[in-house]
């Protein structure tokens, strides 16, 4: 019985001249391709308004984490961009001064710091990726119902595969899983 996790050799498929895993080599590739164009939106997007791809990630989790009802401090945004103490420090002050967050103390003690977005925030926030908003809902208009919850349910196992290779990557050699 073979193991279902161990890539299997590329097989012919009886009739069409192609390796058996042609199409979901194709599809990885376009994946990448959405990855790279979606980067480089993001790129274009933040340049016009002198916003890094950080400050953009930054809102993007202030946003998520906001709108479960959680409270977004700097450390969270150190944890899930992966960023320095520093270099968060930096990132937190150049969207205090350019108006799209602001600091609010929590609690008693007023140590803890809570970041919220401005209304400047979404606005551009809004200015900046509506056309790309347009553009994906005109192309998702074509596809059935039935078809986007296929593709939904295809691309949370992506992300969700996608956050495994990651913290695998991130592990000593030695701790791998063979």
């Amino acid at each position: 019985m073979s193991d279902p996790t161990v890539p299997r050799p590329a097989e012919g498929r009886p009739g069409d001249g192609r390796p058996e895993n042609a199409a979901p080599q194709e599809l990885v590739r376009l994946l990448q391709d959405f990855t790279l164009e979606a980067n480089h939106y993001v790129d274009a997007a933040g340049g016009r308004n002198d916003m890094h791809r950080t400050d953009l990630n930054a809102l993007a989790v202030i946003m998520r984490h906001s709108a479960a009802g959680k409270v977004v401090t700097p450390g969270v945004l150190r944890a899930e961009l992966r960023l320095s103490s520093p270099a968060t420090t930096a990132l937190v002050d150049r969207l205090h001064a350019s108006g799209h967050v602001v600091r609010e103390r929590l609690g008693t003690d007023r140590r803890q710091v809570q970041l919220q977005m401005t209304p400047k925030a979404y606005r551009d926030g809004s200015a900046m990726f509506m056309p790309l908003a347009i553009r994906m809902g005109q192309a998702m208009a074509a596809y059935s119902s039935e078809e986007l919850e296929l593709v939904t349910r295809f691309m949370s196992d992506m992300v969700e595969a996608t956050l495994a290779a990651r913290e695998e990557a991130g592990q000593p050699d030695s701790t791998r899983s063979t």
